[in-house]
């Protein structure tokens, strides 16, 4: 971003992971930052961070949020819809407290963000929303049935306001990451039977030879929020260090 700002931001699951380096990078550059998340406030959250414990599948509380908001701050420019859950389970083995619980969250809590926030945005100039999607939205990763629906329904969302809300000012893009390097991601490594030997084959398949690291895609949120991203709607940003560039030969064999 080249402009110092006063932009206001709202990260949602700005606790840690992803979310957590959004709102540091948010801060680093000026912007008013607001965050929330189901857990109370982290102790060390820059106290610059205006906190609300919300669960975003809540509706209620969602719209509560929005008028909090604009009641103290009256705009909001950005939008990172980030929260999420993972489950790691098939079809079969998942059950309706799964579904309540990740599709309430990963779906319904960005459209319940999106649907309350955008006549707010709309009223601001240079707005954006960002949602976290995944290259799972796009190829399914096994035994995880649900999250990959959850993001393929982030991405179809993202066109749908791009298309729908343009004309408000309002641009909507998301970010895709691949292995990032959170809790989830060791908790998918976890599942496997030679953690190990699994981490090693996700790591040769990185073609920049690296995981990623929060601090990567938050990068490329700022950029996003950004004016110098004026002309960038409605797409898909896939971050994975050239994850999904190859073919799927395994890479050791040569």
């Amino acid at each position: 971003m080249t402009e110092k700002c006063k932009k206001i931001a709202l990260v949602t699951g700005g606790s840690r992971g992803i979310g957590r380096a959004i709102v540091e990078r948010f801060l680093q550059e000026g912007m008013s930052v607001i965050a929330c998340g189901r857990s109370d406030r982290p102790d060390d959250l820059d106290t610059a961070v205006d906190w609300y414990s919300v669960d975003v599948a809540n509706r209620a509380a969602v719209e509560g949020l929005r008028d909090t908001i604009t009641t103290q701050y009256g705009a909001l420019h950005v939008l990172v819809n980030n929260a999420g859950v993972q489950i790691e389970k098939t079809v079969v083995d998942s059950t309706d407290d799964d579904w309540e619980l990740l599709m309430g969250v990963n779906a319904k809590g960005v459209f319940y963000c999106c649907r309350a926030f955008i006549p707010l945005m709309a009223k601001a100039k240079g707005a954006s929303i960002i949602n976290i999607g995944s290259i799972s939205g796009r190829a399914a990763d096994p035994q995880m049935a649900l999250y990959n629906a959850s993001k393929a329904f982030v991405h179809g969302l993202t066109r749908s306001i791009a298309v729908d809300h343009g004309k408000q000012g309002i641009r909507c893009n998301a970010i895709c990451p691949g292995w990032i390097l959170t809790d989830l991601a060791d908790v998918a490594f976890a599942l496997a039977d030679d953690p190990e030997s699994a981490k090693k084959d996700a790591l040769a398949r990185h073609y920049i030879g690296r995981f990623g690291q929060p601090s990567d895609i938050a990068n490329m949120a700022l950029w996003l929020a950004s004016d110098d991203a004026g002309y960038a709607t409605g797409q898909m940003f896939t971050i994975d260090g050239g994850l999904t560039a190859a073919s799927p030969v395994n890479p050791t064999l040569f």
